[in-house]
């Protein structure tokens, strides 16, 4: 579990894909203090583990399925990322419930200046959507972030001078794409609602070729 107070930004030392996944060498220097292997970490919103720790950073192992599913797919070397250790359990929570468990992946559609913070326009999925409210939360690239205003297809948050100095978002452009993760709370409420029949129950996903691909089954 994650607040979504990102500690620092490292960056993408190397990648090593195979046909079952990759390992990835972060470098890092905050994050290391007290982190062990097997210990979780958030890496720009996906809950990873360490399988390695050295004094310059770390390495993880990335699943298919996590590659598929998020922005770590298609990340370089030298790529920053936000890096969060596991919340301990008597720490504030400065920011939301944060699982690490990415939903899907967003577009940035529109940057704008407002006074001293940027106005972020995301456009994302229709399972995220569901989720979104104003003044509710969402992570974005393992940021906790709170959601100014929904459309049909997007959200808008914006980014105060400190989270655009230290983390990814200061750097992000029209055209980047980021990890959403929606408010746990929300999916818990659906839940309940949906198993005492208030809501309907939610379909089941069509396992069509594109399915297939999107999970790299094929």
């Amino acid at each position: 579990m994650f607040s979504g107070i990102i500690e620092e930004m490292g960056a993408i030392q190397s990648i090593n894909k195979g046909l079952t996944g990759a390992k990835y060498s972060i470098l890092a220097s905050l994050t290391l203090e007290d982190l062990k292997l097997g210990d979780s970490i958030s890496v720009a919103g996906a809950c990873l583990t360490a399988s390695q720790v050295g004094d310059l950073g770390f390495s993880v192992d990335v699943s298919t399925e996590t590659l598929n599913c998020t922005t770590l797919g298609t990340i370089s070397v030298g790529t920053p990322v936000n890096l969060e250790r596991a919340m301990k359990i008597n720490a504030r929570m400065g920011g939301h419930m944060v699982t690490g468990h990415v939903d899907g992946i967003g577009l940035l559609r529109a940057r704008q200046q407002d006074g001293n913070s940027i106005q972020l326009t995301i456009e994302a999925p229709e399972e995220i959507m569901r989720y979104c409210v104003a003044k509710g939360s969402i992570t974005v690239d393992g940021i906790s972030l709170t959601i100014n205003a929904v459309s049909e297809r997007s959200i808008a948050v914006a980014i105060i001078p400190h989270t655009a100095k230290v983390t990814t978002m200061g750097l992000k452009q029209i055209g980047d794409t980021v990890n959403l993760e929606s408010d746990l709370i929300g999916k818990y409420v659906e839940r309940l609602l949906q198993t005492s029949g208030v809501l309907p129950a939610k379909p089941a996903p069509m396992i069509n070729r594109e399915y297939l691909e999107k999970r790299g089954l094929l």
